[in-house]
């Protein structure tokens, strides 16, 4: 073949093998991290008897998948700080220490109290509003046959202050740091009359919310926050 013919020729022709997109890109070791994460946030651990121990071999084979992805995943819920590892023992599920928890409660003070102070400022009214739906079935004196919905209606209060704040950064910072606080605010809100001061609390921020007044918000939420601390560093011995 000459220099001109060579020239002259047609390039390949590639065929695209065209893919559907997967419903569900998320790898096996995603699905156990956060199947495993729900088990052990819904486990009430500071009620249970005992240590809960974690079983990876059991735990793969009721997943249906191999040890490994099981494995992946308890590395990361290690890092996080929801199980430990203990040579020659296991793996267990973590239980905070008194001093520990308030650590975490101060923390979420300072960020709850912040998020609290940017509503006033970005958020809508209607948006505000939200909030009062929250309280409504808690009417007419039936708070206390209700009393294990409110623990869930209370950590939905204080996720959506975050959530409301419309700061990237400060809700990524909050969402790790509260699923560690939801199982400790399950335990306290059934105690002494946590429940009655908390729904007072809660609609005294709403109020000033909505009368933008940025301090009192701030403040108000800080001091709640702060409360819960003071709760159970007077209460919780069950921690140590």
């Amino acid at each position: 073949m000459n220099e001109s013919s060579a020239g002259s020729r047609e390039p390949a022709v590639t065929t695209r093998i065209v893919l559907a997109p997967l419903d569900d890109t998320s790898t096996f070791k995603d699905r156990a991290y956060a199947s495993l994460k729900d088990v052990i946030v819904s486990l009430n651990i500071y009620e249970q008897p005992g240590e809960v121990r974690l079983d990876e071999r059991r735990l793969a084979q009721d997943l249906g998948i191999s040890r490994t992805p099981v494995r992946e995943a308890m590395a990361q819920l290690e890092r996080e700080g929801f199980v430990r590892s203990v040579p020659r023992r296991g793996i267990y599920v973590v239980r905070k220490t008194k001093a520990e928890v308030i650590e975490m409660i101060t923390a979420w003070a300072a960020l709850e109290s912040m998020a609290a102070r940017l509503i006033t400022q970005v958020a809508t009214d209607a948006e505000i509003a939200e909030l009062h739906d929250v309280f409504t079935k808690f009417e007419n004196g039936s708070l206390h046959a209700k009393l294990d919905e409110y623990s869930e209606v209370n950590i939905e209060f204080h996720q959506t202050i975050i959530r409301k704040s419309k700061n990237g950064v400060l809700i990524d910072l909050a969402a790790n740091l509260f699923t560690h606080m939801r199982m400790i605010r399950r335990k306290t809100i059934t105690e002494q009359d946590r429940a009655d001061r908390s729904i007072r609390d809660h609609i005294n921020i709403i109020k000033a919310l909505e009368a933008r007044d940025t301090e009192r918000a701030g403040d108000l939420v800080r001091d709640h926050a702060l409360g819960l601390a003071e709760h159970v560093r007077r209460n919780a011995d069950y921690l140590d």
